[in-house]
């Protein structure tokens, strides 16, 4: 005789994974403002409006949801598309204006999360490895734009791919973002433009114009 199959009700899947990002941004919303260690399941519970039985069944423990909002940033930052786009570009100053700008959206989009991961690096079991997840692909990406800027002319002045990666890491990186940000009250508009400058007039050759400077049309002051 045929096993009978169990039935799956697409509309209830739906309802369940509404649930499970509902509990995924109450929660993130939470470690970002008291501090992974600060918070109880019961707590995102509270905020999710549903019982903390229903946060372990959809979402999993505490730790769990952490790594799920790891990933979910991860999945959302839309690196890919913007890399693919400043590889297309072809002189120095446009891939790191490109790069200044796409590093600033996914910063901006995602402060929330970052600042729940953040807090959670002095507290969690596992620290270095999740912050290693959170920005691999982020570094990752910098690192092929670094190998890009090789390929143009005129090119950056330092004398690795490796080294120029290090340098945008330090300038584009989230720490940047958020010392010039939240630690000095930078508009993100004022913190882009003078990134990107900094940048370009650091890996321009002697000689060659760096461009515009961070106060435009279009940029406050901090």
């Amino acid at each position: 005789m045929t096993a009978k199959r169990a039935y799956v009700s697409p509309l209830r899947e739906k309802s369940a994974a509404r649930t499970r990002e509902l509990i995924l941004t109450r929660a993130t919303a939470l470690f970002a403002e008291r501090g992974y260690g600060r918070v109880t399941v019961a707590d995102i519970a509270a905020a999710a409006g549903v019982a903390p039985k229903t946060v372990f069944a959809s979402a999993g423990s505490k730790a769990e949801i952490l790594d799920r909002i790891v990933d979910r940033a991860v999945a959302e930052s839309g690196h890919e598309a913007a890399v693919a786009h400043t590889l297309q570009l072809d002189t120095p100053a446009e891939v790191l204006r490109s790069t200044a700008h796409g590093t600033r959206l996914g910063n901006e989009r995602q402060f929330t999360t970052h600042e729940a991961i953040r807090k959670a690096l002095p507290v969690h079991e596992s620290g270095v490895a999740l912050w290693e997840r959170a920005t691999a692909a982020y570094r990752h990406s910098l690192n092929v734009i670094a190998d890009h800027l090789q390929t143009l002319t005129p090119g950056p002045l330092s004398p690795a791919p490796q080294k120029t990666g290090d340098l945008l890491w330090l300038w584009f990186g989230p720490a940047a973002w958020r010392t010039l940000v939240m630690d000095c009250g930078w508009s993100w508009d004022y913190a882009e433009a003078t990134l990107a400058h900094t940048a370009l007039a650091a890996l321009t050759p002697a000689g060659a114009p760096p461009g515009p400077g961070p106060q435009t049309a279009d940029s406050e002051g901090p």
